[in-house]
């Protein structure tokens, strides 16, 4: 036999160690990597999130507030200070300034508690009811608290020429072409159109009324119409017929449970059925407005709306001033510029950091500071200027 060591060949316990160690900060590395990325994916699709929800909001308000005053080829204010009644309105009794139907003053805002320029409002921390008070038929939306609510009123921006009308008062006709009248009023709004306006370039008459193909038939409950000696049917004259609509605009929480951007409908009964209201854009946190005044400071025929925007607030503060419906009515009338501000965040968690106090959010000098605990939500602020195209310059 012969002598010696076999030699062993292997891993030693250090070099085993060595390895594991190796293999933990490589698998740590990549974890590391795998949540950077899963955090960059969720932030990158929570502000595009935000921005679309944003982009669609702001676009659907700024068309419906350049609308407000459409009267047709002559504007609210141009018909009002020429001192003829119009735009006449046959929806009943004399409407308080208030009420949805209330066509002589077109546009209206409520303004929050504690939501003016300067105030701060904490994120997350808005509970209960809308405050102050609101008319009932616009507190049973059930709009959040502390957003603001504008109102709108105009005629459709679709208009259907009338070629004839026949009748008496509160039984008229007008004769709208069959190919395309009907699916015209239609388009706009949800529903069947049940309110309507009928216009041209002299006097403006809002009434209810039901549509089919080829007429527009006047409410049976409306006896002082008198279209018939009021306007010339197409083509000999200008007269056309449009959807009339009278919208409000708010906050609310929407079918998931997120707070929502939502616009609803009048119907010729002045009320808001859930049939008109419609959820448009989740995500938006809070509604702000500001409403700029013409610097004419009474409206009447011998002073006209001057077109230059001088005088700037809230909701609150255009009614500061005024102590009687003819007054506040004067105010709203003065309105030509609504400058609208939003909040809107993210659907889901998108591993955002917590704002701290220098970096909150501000809409339209509202300071929105952090919540209690954080959301991880991406919340940007929106601002935008819109001219009341219809209400500037008085024609």
């Amino acid at each position: 036999m012969t002598g010696g060591r076999t030699k062993v060949r292997g891993v030693s316990l250090i070099e085993l160690m060595i390895a594991l160690l190796i293999g933990s900060l490589l698998l740590l590395g990549l974890v590391q990597i795998f949540s950077a990325s899963r955090t960059s994916y969720q932030m990158s699709e929570g502000v595009a999130r935000v921005q679309e929800n944003a982009r669609f909001a702001i676009d659907f308000l700024q068309r419906d507030i350049r609308m407000a005053g459409h009267f047709g080829c002559v504007n609210d204010q141009a018909h009002w200070v020429k001192g003829e009644g119009d735009p006449a309105l046959h929806l009943g009794a004399s409407l308080p300034l208030a009420h949805p139907l209330n066509f002589a003053v077109s546009v209206q805002g409520y303004e929050a508690s504690g939501t003016a320029p300067g105030n701060s409002v904490q994120i997350g921390a808005a509970a209960g009811g809308w405050s102050p008070g609101l008319p009932t038929t616009i507190s049973g939306l059930s709009p959040a608290a502390g957003s603001d609510i504008i109102v709108l009123r105009f005629l459709g921006s679709r208009a259907v020429p009338v070629t004839a009308i026949a009748g008496s008062a509160g039984a008229e006709t007008l004769t709208i072409p069959t190919s395309t009248g009907i699916e015209s009023l239609r388009e706009e709004g949800v529903g069947e159109p049940d309110l309507f306006g009928v216009a041209d370039c002299s006097h403006a008459d809002v009434f209810p009324g039901a549509a089919a193909d080829g007429a527009v038939t006047v409410g049976a409950a409306v006896p002082d119409t008198e279209l018939t000696g009021r306007y010339t049917a197409h083509p000999a004259g200008q007269t056309a017929v449009y959807r009339a609509h009278s919208i409000v605009y708010y906050v609310a929480p929407g079918a998931s449970g997120e707070p929502a951007l939502w616009r609803a409908w009048a119907n010729a009964a002045g009320a808001y059925p859930p049939g008109n209201r419609e959820e448009l854009v989740e995500g938006v946190e809070s509604l702000q407005l500001l409403f700029g005044r013409d610097e004419e400071p009474v409206l009447d025929s011998s002073s006209p709306p001057r077109g230059n925007i001088t005088v700037q607030g809230t909701a609150a503060a255009v009614v500061a001033g005024a102590s009687t419906d003819a007054e506040v009515a004067n105010e709203w009338r003065r309105v030509g510029q609504v400058q609208i501000g939003l909040l809107a965040r993210s659907p889901a968690r998108a591993a955002a950091m917590a704002a701290t106090e220098g970096a909150s959010p501000r809409v339209l000098g509202v300071v929105y500071t952090p919540a209690e605990n954080n959301d991880a939500r991406v919340r940007i602020a929106y601002e935008t200027t819109v001219a009341l195209r219809n209400r500037l310059f008085g024609n």
